[in-house]
């Protein structure tokens, strides 16, 4: 069962979701050129992407098409509404969109790194980033951090796991898929990179809540 969804957590998904029937049904113009992200010495790179690429998802009938879209949003849902009651509005807000920037600048980090190594410029050049998962990442850690005792129950495992041990899996096994090459389309680093700032956040949120002045 998921719980109740929280109005930044419901407008997020709204959000989301017209923005891929919009790109997906309604056709507009190169919409997933626009707000795709891409790297940001290319010449397709445009500032706002950094924020848009979190609203668009595979498109329809294409690579993992309408499950990645949907998987996102569910998890989203998982643990969205949780963290934003806990956190509050403002702080839930900047957990989400930090995550989703620092996802994106990590997924560049690495994208310079595979320059150095000789990787096709053009390609990395003409490949876009898209979706909400290194934003997703960062609240699924934050999550973790800040419940690290309570029990996660999945689909096909008969038990629950803690939370605190979601965080190394997540990091373990996106390193693994990165440096492996496996799912090649899939921005490993992105996920990452939005896991550590929302790790970030959410430990100084915790700790601030024990300070004494």
């Amino acid at each position: 069962m998921f719980p109740r969804l929280t109005p930044i957590t419901k407008n997020i998904i709204i959000l989301n979701v017209i923005f891929y029937l919009a790109s997906n049904f309604i056709m507009f113009p190169k919409l997933y050129e626009m707000f795709s992200v891409y790297y940001i010495a290319s010449p397709n790179f445009k500032v706002w992407q950094i924020i848009t690429h979190m609203f668009m998802h595979a498109p329809l009938g294409q690579g993992i098409g309408l499950t990645h879209i949907l998987f996102n949003m569910l998890t989203l849902m998982s643990f969205g509404p949780v963290l934003e009651q806990v956190v509050g509005d403002r702080k839930y807000i900047i957990l989400y969109f930090a995550s989703g920037i620092g996802a994106y600048f990590l997924n560049c980090g690495w994208n310079y790194v595979e320059i150095l190594q000789g990787a096709n410029v053009m390609q990395i050049y003409s490949t876009p980033m898209l979706g909400a998962s290194g934003a997703i990442f960062g609240v699924v850690a934050a999550f973790s951090t800040m419940f690290p005792d309570s029990k996660l129950y999945f689909m096909f495992i008969p038990f629950g796991i803690k939370a605190k041990y979601l965080l190394p899996a997540i990091i373990v096994i996106s390193l693994y898929l990165g440096f492996s090459g496996s799912m090649g389309d899939i921005a490993h680093f992105a996920h990452i990179g939005g896991a550590l700032v929302g790790y970030l956040l959410a430990r100084k949120w915790k700790n601030d809540q024990y300070r004494i002045n």
